[in-house]
């Protein structure tokens, strides 16, 4: 069995793979996102719900390492960082569940035959591409509503520049995007088994 570095917080998606029976794959993206696909035996706790899960997680990471998961490992190093400020050591997937596919790897599609929503980021394209469009076409009535359209623009900016997404906090609020209070009791019982 292949260890990280003692100092390091992350594996490579091929360390991950020879090391996925070993350990508790905590994904932390939005419900939507993870019924697209995920890692084999992944739990799915939000990142947004993790401070309910502190103490399940504590007595989880005694009996077995903690692999923290999103789609490209920043949400996922939010979480270690967390984790870590409440005395859990965990590590992260480099480069999420996009380094994952790109290594070769499956994600698991338990739902196929539910329709599921759109990952994160497409939400995010969809929902700027909207509100540019709305506004440079309500924009020739109203020049006031191209300011929509710069809104949207300097937010795309300052999300690159501090690699956040505020539009994507936002969306995680939308129901669809939501974990059902049965869902999440579910998933911390399922932790608390392992």
């Amino acid at each position: 069995m292949t260890h990280p570095h003692p100092h390091s917080h992350a594996l490579d998606a091929e360390q991950a793979h020879s090391r996925l029976p070993d350990l508790i794959v905590l994904d932390v993206r939005t419900p939507g996102e993870y019924a697209t696909g995920r890692l084999p035996g992944a739990l799915n706790i939000p990142l947004d719900h993790l401070a309910r899960a502190l103490p399940d997680l504590r007595e989880a990471a005694v009996r077995s390492e903690i692999l923290v998961v999103c789609a490209s490992g920043t949400r996922a190093e939010k979480a270690r960082a967390t984790l870590a400020d409440h005395g859990i050591t965990a590590t992260t997937l480099t480069g999420g569940t996009g380094a994952w596919t790109d290594g070769g790897h499956a994600l698991h599609h338990p739902d196929h035959d539910r329709r599921t929503p759109w990952a994160m980021e497409r939400q995010v394209r969809f929902t700027a591409g909207a509100v540019v469009l709305t506004g440079l076409t309500l924009g020739r009535l109203r020049p006031a509503f191209r300011l929509a359209t710069a809104g949207v623009a300097g937010g795309l900016v300052y999300s690159a520049l501090t690699n956040t997404c505020g539009m994507a906090a936002l969306l995680a609020r939308l129901p669809h995007n939501r974990p059902h209070q049965g869902d999440l009791e579910a998933t911390l019982a399922a932790l608390r088994a392992r």
